[in-house]
């Protein structure tokens, strides 16, 4: 079987990828099972002057850096292309599908989050005392 490869987007210009990369493991409420996909699990940020990056997910945040990898790994979307060639024997109709793979990006580096989360905790409110107001005397001149 022959599968070809497709790259629309050019050498130069394909979208670059990284991999998260997390020790432990993400699970999903109950409630979300159903809707997994698209589901923001955190935030990523970087600093814009360090190399360094955060991930936030829900009280938790974690620190880690960017990583190349050895080999560069491709980001494929498999197309199924039929046409009219074979006659099917069941239905003595003409199909015939083949496989054509598209690169639609390239991963060149990871994100490594090897620590362990720090715990976001809101601090606590210092507690004000209430000063008590005395009468002040009114002095009369």
């Amino acid at each position: 079987m022959e599968i070809k490869l497709k790259c629309s987007c050019g050498e130069s210009s394909c979208p670059e990828w990284a991999i998260i990369e997390l020790q432990g493991v993400v699970e999903v409420q109950p409630d979300f099972k159903d809707r997994i996909q698209n589901l923001q699990i955190g935030l990523l940020c970087r600093p814009s002057s360090q190399e360094t990056y955060t991930f936030t997910v829900g009280y938790h945040e974690l620190s880690g850096s960017k990583i190349p990898l050895k080999k560069p790994l491709l980001v494929l979307k498999k197309k199924i292309i039929k046409s009219d060639m074979e006659i099917d024997q069941n239905d003595d109709q003409i199909n015939s599908s083949r496989v054509e793979l598209e690169v639609i990006g390239i991963i060149r580096q990871r994100i490594l989050f090897k620590t362990r989360p720090k715990a976001l905790i809101s601090e606590p409110q210092v507690a004000v005392k209430e000063k008590v107001r005395t009468p002040c005397p009114v002095v009369e001149k």
